[in-house]
């Protein structure tokens, strides 16, 4: 059912989408096109029409659903920072550091795995200096700031030894995102294919296993 004009109820057939969930459809679309073509090309390399051509449609579709290149690359942008915000939890601190880091770099490697352009796309628009990107962080600021109080409080507890909290965030972020950012390189090298998910744990366990042991963290902590 529908809501007709004045807003009487219409008989809709089955077989016809409400416009609503058609368009929903075609921005999940062109979004997933966007990932790819900027992940591929970066923000000044891509183009509408290329990002069209990826998800299938005219360049005159693609633009009845965008205002514009730089718009629709603000919106992924935008995604990714959620993202990272929703992976990024440091609210069960009083479990410790070996289980919160733990499940931190645990989330941070699934992301890297499992969507590697939309990592790409952070850290190139990081790499030409963040100009799009600077204004959307003043959340994954405070809760970088946060997570860095948390360390200390480790650290004061005796839970670990005297990290730089910062520094450490910094080296999760380098390895983890590693496997995103250099994953064509990372297949090469290893001769399969980093995405497969054949030993997604083992990946996961050495790289926790390293990052923990670097930090001091202790077996009980």
């Amino acid at each position: 059912m529908d809501q007709g004009v004045g807003g009487a109820v219409a008989d809709v057939a089955p077989h016809v989408r409400p416009p609503g969930r058609i368009r929903a459809r075609m921005l999940a679309a062109i979004d997933a096109a966007a990932i790819e073509v900027f992940a591929r090309d970066g923000f000044q390399g891509a183009t509408t029409q290329a990002i069209a051509e990826a998800a299938g449609i005219s360049k005159a579709q693609l633009h009845y659903y965008i205002g514009s290149k730089e718009a629709l690359y603000q919106r992924i942008l935008q995604d990714i920072v959620d993202d990272w915000i929703a992976v990024f939890g440091f609210a069960d601190a009083h479990h410790g550091p070996r289980q919160v880091l733990g499940d931190y770099i645990r989330r941070k490697m699934l992301y890297s795995f499992e969507h590697p352009a939309r990592s790409r796309i952070f850290t190139a628009e990081t790499m030409r200096g963040a100009p799009m990107l600077r204004p959307l962080m003043g959340q994954s600021l405070r809760r970088t700031g946060q997570a860095a109080a948390v360390i200390t409080g480790w650290i004061d507890a005796g839970l670990m030894r005297p990290v730089d909290p910062m520094l450490l965030l910094f080296h999760i972020w380098a390895v983890t995102q590693h496997y995103a950012d250099y994953e064509h390189q990372i297949s090469f090298f290893r001769g399969r294919d980093v995405g497969d998910g054949s030993d997604r744990e083992r990946l996961i366990a050495e790289v926790t296993d390293f990052l923990l042991r670097g930090a001091g963290v202790v077996q009980a902590g």
